[in-house]
C-alpha cells in the first residue's frame, strides 16, 4: 500500500509539472492543484493511520523512544539524590524542621523540611537539560511531523514558571508560614500560566463539541481548531464573540490544579508515601505518553515525556532519603509541586480533544483523588470544616493495621493497580477499565467509611457521658470518706 501511494505521488508530480505549459486551460490547472492538495492531505492521513496501527515501516516503538530520552531521567535522579542531603543540612542549620506536636504525626523527633526544593531542582535541571540538547547531544527527540515549539523538547517556559511559583508558595509556608489564600492565589497563577499556552484547554472540547453537535448547535473553526462561539450583540450593530471551549477549559485547568495540589498535600502523611505513589503514577503516565509519541499524536508528545521522566527521576532520587525512617520531608513545597507537575501531564493528554485519555490519567493518579474525596465527605458528615485535619485518611487506617512500612507498601500496590487500569484505558480497553475502576474505587471508599465509622463509634463509647456523672446527679462520690468523729478526751 505505501508503494501505491508513492507511485500516485510521482504521477501527481508529473501532472503538476504540465501545469506550467501555457496550453493548459486555467480551470484545468486549478482542478489539478486542488486534487494535489487533496492527495497531500490523504497521504498525511494515511501515514497517521499507519502510525496508529503500528504498521508504518519506520515507526519507533515505545522502548526505542524511551532510550532517546533516558538522559532526562538520569539528570533528574542524580540531581535530586545529591541535592537532598544538602537541603537537609540547610534545613537543620536554620531550624526549618517539622516538630511532632500533634498526635496524628508519626515521627517522634524533629525532621528536616526542604525536600521539596531538592525535587524542584531535579525536575528543573531535567527540563534545562533538554533545552541544551543541541549543544551536548545527549537527548534524542523522536521524529514528529508536528512543530515542538521554540525550545528543544517543547516544554513551555510557562510550565517552568508555574512550577516555580507553586514551589515558592510551599517553601514560604514551610519556612515562615503563609496564609492559605496566598497559596491559592499562587496555584491560580500557575493555572493561568497553563491557560496562556492552551495547555489543557482542549480538554473541554472532547465533551462540549460532541454534545453541541448532538443538540444541533453550530461549531466554528478558529485557528484550525473546532470550537463553540457565543455571539453577544453590543451597541453599534457589532457582535462580541466568546470562545466557550477556551473559557470552560480554563476553568477546568483551575479546578484540576487546585484539586491536585491539595490532594497531594493531604496524602503526604507517611514516610515515602507521596514520593512513591507519585513515581508510580508518573511511570504509568510515561507508558501512555510513549504510546502517543509512537503514534505522533501532537505537539505535546515530547514535553509530556520530558515531564514524566523528570518527575519520575526526581521522586526516585528523593525516595531513599524519605522512606521510613525518613531523614527529610517534602514539605508543602514538594507536595504542591508534585501535584502540579502530575496534573499538568494529565491535562496534556487532552491536547487533541481526547477526553478519554484525561480520564485515563486521572485513574492513574487515583490514590490522592480518592483520599481527598473521602476526606471531604467524611468531614461534611461529621459537621467539620473541610480544612480540619484528622487521622482518618487511607494511610492512617492502614498504618494502624499494618504499620508505617506496611501501609506505604500497600498503597504502592494499589497505586500500581490504578496505573495498570489507566494504561488499559489508553490502549482502548474502555469498558473493562471503567468497570474495574468502579469496583476498585467503591471497595476502597466503602471500606474506608466503615473503618472510620467504627473508630468514631468506639471513641463515643469510650468517652464519659457528662449527663450521667455523679456531680450532675447530685450524689456524693462513692469514694468520699465518712465524716470524721471527734475524739473523746482520755
Amino acid at each position: 500500500m505505501p508503494g501505491r501511494i508513492a507511485m500516485l505521488a510521482m504521477l501527481l508530480q508529473s501532472a503538476l509539472a504540465t501545469t506550467a505549459a501555457p496550453t493548459v486551460p486555467a480551470d484545468v490547472g486549478t482542478r489539478i492543484n486542488a486534487l494535489g492538495r487533496q492527495l497531500d492531505e490523504l497521504r498525511v492521513e494515511f501515514d497517521a493511520l499507519l502510525h496508529t496501527a503500528g504498521m508504518a515501516p519506520d515507526a519507533p516503538g515505545r522502548l526505542q523512544i524511551f532510550h532517546g530520552y533516558m538522559g532526562v531521567f538520569i539528570i533528574a535522579f542524580l540531581t535530586t539524590l545529591l541535592a537532598t542531603p544538602l537541603m537537609r543540612r540547610l534545613a537543620l542549620a536554620n531550624g526549618i524542621v517539622d516538630r511532632p506536636l500533634e498526635a496524628r504525626k508519626i515521627h517522634k523527633t524533629p525532621t528536616a523540611y526542604l525536600g521539596g526544593l531538592a525535587v524542584y531542582l531535579g525536575i528543573l535541571f531535567a527540563v534545562l537539560f533538554t533545552y541544551t540538547a543541541p549543544w551536548h547531544g545527549m537527548v534524542t527527540f523522536h521524529a514528529s511531523a508536528h512543530d515542538a515549539g521554540a525550545l528543544p523538547g517543547g516544554v513551555s517556559i510557562w510550565i517552568v514558571i508555574g512550577m516555580t511559583v507553586i514551589m515558592a508558595c510551599g517553601l514560604i509556608d514551610d519556612v515562615m508560614g503563609i496564609h492559605p489564600r496566598a497559596k491559592i492565589a499562587g496555584m491560580l497563577f500557575a493555572a493561568a500560566a497553563l491557560a496562556t499556552q492552551n495547555i489543557g484547554v482542549r480538554v473541554a472540547a472532547g465533551v462540549m463539541i460532541p454534545a453541541a453537535k448532538a443538540l444541533g448547535f453550530e461549531t466554528t473553526i478558529v485557528g484550525a481548531e473546532e470550537t463553540l462561539l457565543l455571539l453577544i450583540p453590543i451597541p453599534g450593530g457589532t457582535l462580541f464573540s466568546v470562545d466557550l471551549v477556551y473559557w470552560v477549559g480554563t476553568a477546568i485547568i483551575a479546578v484540576f490544579v487546585l484539586g491536585a495540589c491539595n490532594a497531594s498535600n493531604l496524602i503526604d502523611g507517611l514516610d515515602g508515601l507521596l514520593s512513591g505513589t507519585t513515581a508510580i503514577a508518573n511511570a504509568g503516565l510515561l507508558v501512555v505518553a510513549l504510546g502517543l509519541a509512537a503514534r505522533d499524536d501532537g505537539v505535546l508528545d515530547a514535553p509530556r515525556i520530558v515531564l514524566c521522566l523528570g518527575v519520575l527521576g526526581a521522586c526516585l532520587g528523593f525516595l531513599p532519603h524519605n522512606f521510613n525512617p525518613a531523614s527529610i520531608f517534602l514539605g508543602d513545597a514538594g507536595s504542591l509541586l508534585l501535584g502540579f507537575c502530575t496534573i499538568v501531564i494529565v491535562l496534556t493528554l487532552g491536547d487533541t480533544g481526547r477526553t478519554d485519555l484525561v480520564l485515563a490519567g486521572l485513574i492513574i493518579y487515583a490514590i490522592p483523588i480518592i483520599d481527598t474525596c473521602l476526606a471531604i465527605v467524611r468531614r461534611k458528615l461529621a459537621g467539620k470544616r473541610i480544612s480540619d485535619a484528622d487521622d482518618q485518611h487511607l494511610h492512617h487506617m492502614l498504618k494502624r493495621a499494618l504499620g508505617v512500612k506496611g501501609a506505604v507498601l500497600s498503597l504502592y500496590a494499589i497505586a500500581a493497580g490504578f496505573a495498570l487500569l489507566g494504561i488499559g484505558l489508553s490502549d482502548g480497553k474502555a469498558r473493562v477499565t471503567y468497570a474495574l475502576t468502579l469496583v476498585f474505587a467503591a471497595f476502597i471508599g466503602v471500606t474506608a467509611f466503615k473503618i472510620a465509622g467504627r473508630n468514631a463509634e468506639a471513641a463515643r463509647t469510650a468517652a464519659p457521658d457528662p449527663s450521667r456523672s455523679p456531680a450532675a446527679e447530685g450524689d456524693k462520690p462513692a469514694s468520699s470518706p465518712p465524716p470524721a468523729t471527734p475524739a473523746r478526751p482520755a
